[in-house]
């Protein structure tokens, strides 16, 4: 199997769009990958989910799916047997019976985490302010600007439903642990991914290193996509 014929699919998290990939994006290009960008709704775990099968369907061949955050709960819940690897980037990743806020808050939340609560419409939105402090706090103040600008909130009944049996006890699985993430705390990556038995490369990146720290998303995304070329 030629390692082009190997697609990649990016599921953003909470909070974000699927632009927030745009570097990754650029990167896999650069070294002969095509990649395309869920738009999950952020309204129920359920809907998301059927987005990310929608897109899914367009696709032919083997599939590696990368899951930033929130997303990890996505990916996992995916049954689609072209998923041949999945790729948790500082991902929330629930086992069976749990839903993402238990994962989620398994450990003390980091001191500039933000308060997290619904609106008048039952939409959870990060506060401005949680951008640069927990967010994405080694983005550029441009990149800061943006993330703030596209935000789309999220929905208290994607992180409140528990999980069925989770994806990665079935394919492959690789993690990038974010040991400066003060959202999701590195004790907590770091748990998750020994459950999974997943292939774990550690970066002193915060929590969006999909802006801040592409590279090392990009090359943990080829690792995956070199064992499905081979598999």
């Amino acid at each position: 199997m030629a390692e082009s014929d190997v697609k990649v699919v990016l599921v953003p998290g909470a909070w974000a769009d699927g632009s927030s990939w745009s570097k990754v994006i650029i990167g896999l290009q650069s070294n002969g990958i095509n990649a395309v960008t869920v738009p999950v709704p952020l309204t129920t775990l359920e809907d998301d989910v059927a987005s990310l099968d929608r897109t899914l369907e367009r696709i032919d061949g083997p599939v590696v799916l990368v899951g930033h955050a929130y997303a990890g709960a996505v990916i996992g819940a995916s049954r689609d047997p072209k998923i041949k690897a999945l790729v948790y980037v500082a991902a929330l990743a629930p086992a069976e019976g749990e839903t993402v806020a238990d994962v989620f808050y398994r450990n003390e939340p980091h001191s500039t985490a933000p308060k997290l609560a619904p609106d008048n419409h039952g939409l959870i939105w990060l506060p401005e302010e949680a951008f640069a402090l927990a967010f994405a706090q080694n983005a550029s103040a441009q990149e800061l600007a943006v993330l703030a600008a596209v935000q789309r909130p999220i929905s208290p009944a994607c992180i409140s439903v528990p999980i069925g049996r989770p994806l990665w006890k079935d394919v492959p699985s690789w993690y990038l642990l974010a040991e400066e993430d003060h959202m999701i705390v590195a004790e907590t990556q770091r748990f998750m991914a020994e459950r999974m038995k997943a292939r774990v490369s550690v970066h002193q990146v915060d929590h969006t290193p999909i802006i801040t720290a592409p590279d090392c998303v990009v090359d943990l995304i080829l690792q995956a996509v070199r064992e499905v070329r081979v598999s």
